[in-house]
């Protein structure tokens, strides 16, 4: 049984609201159980240096957690800079991108900000999801006022856990469950069956090829409920 009872491919309640922030082109706060972030989309009419003259625009992320989303408190400079902290926000980053003709944007840089207010497992994992629906927002207001032509989506993105326990694969890990599995991994696929990146590791006994495969489909079912969550908002 797991500490919220949940059935072992169940997720936990998930919400997505948007349009939570008043001057960001794209914002939403996402719930996953008791995790809350907000993930906001800027527009800048700029791109990093590297890329200037190349008719090509960028998706960065940043994320960050508050002093008090965890159990006890983070110090802000450390939850700000942290190994941990800039490994994540490349994955959000990559994660994105992946999502986007960069060509069809043009030279923009959207900026996805993910601003932990409380953690209880999966930030990272949610900061993908809402940050996807935060950036296809932004995407549809730069349509809407005549910035970019199209909105260039290439495919949804979602990301989700799958730990495993001893008596299979769970889906959506909580604090709890994270803090004291063996095997935990995450999953970030696109709408098309795709797969963007595997993270994972065997922390105790390693896990056999069959016991992968049970994982990602575990977390390519999971994923189909969240995008059915991110249609609900971005249903154009």
């Amino acid at each position: 049984m797991r500490t919220d009872k949940r059935q072992p491919n169940e997720l936990r309640a998930v919400t997505i609201t948007p349009d939570v922030l008043r001057y960001a082109e794209g914002s939403v706060e996402i719930c996953l159980g008791h995790t809350k972030i907000i993930c906001s989309a800027s527009v800048e009419p700029n791109v990093p240096k590297w890329l200037m003259g190349k008719g090509s625009g960028w998706v960065t992320a940043e994320y960050g957690m508050l002093p008090r989303s965890t159990h006890s408190r983070i110090n802000r400079e450390k939850a700000a800079s942290g190994g941990r902290t800039q490994e994540i926000s490349r994955l959000i980053g990559r994660s994105l991108r992946a999502a986007v003709d960069l060509k069809a944007l043009g030279e923009k840089q959207i900026y996805i900000d993910c601003d932990v207010i409380q953690a209880d497992g999966g930030t990272r994992t949610a900061s993908i999801t809402g940050g996807f629906v935060a950036l296809a927002l932004a995407l549809k207001y730069l349509n809407d006022h005549g910035q970019i032509s199209t909105i260039p989506l290439k495919s949804h993105v979602a990301a989700v856990s799958v730990g495993l326990s001893r008596s299979g694969p769970i889906l959506d890990l909580n604090y709890d469950e994270d803090s004291s599995i063996e095997t935990d991994m995450n999953f970030v696929m696109t709408n098309k069956k795709e797969l963007v990146e595997i993270q994972g590791t065997a922390e105790g006994s390693a896990f056999s090829f069959s016991q992968l495969n049970e994982m990602i489909e575990l977390a390519q079912y999971g994923c189909d409920k969240l995008f059915q969550e991110q249609t609900k908002i971005i249903n154009w």
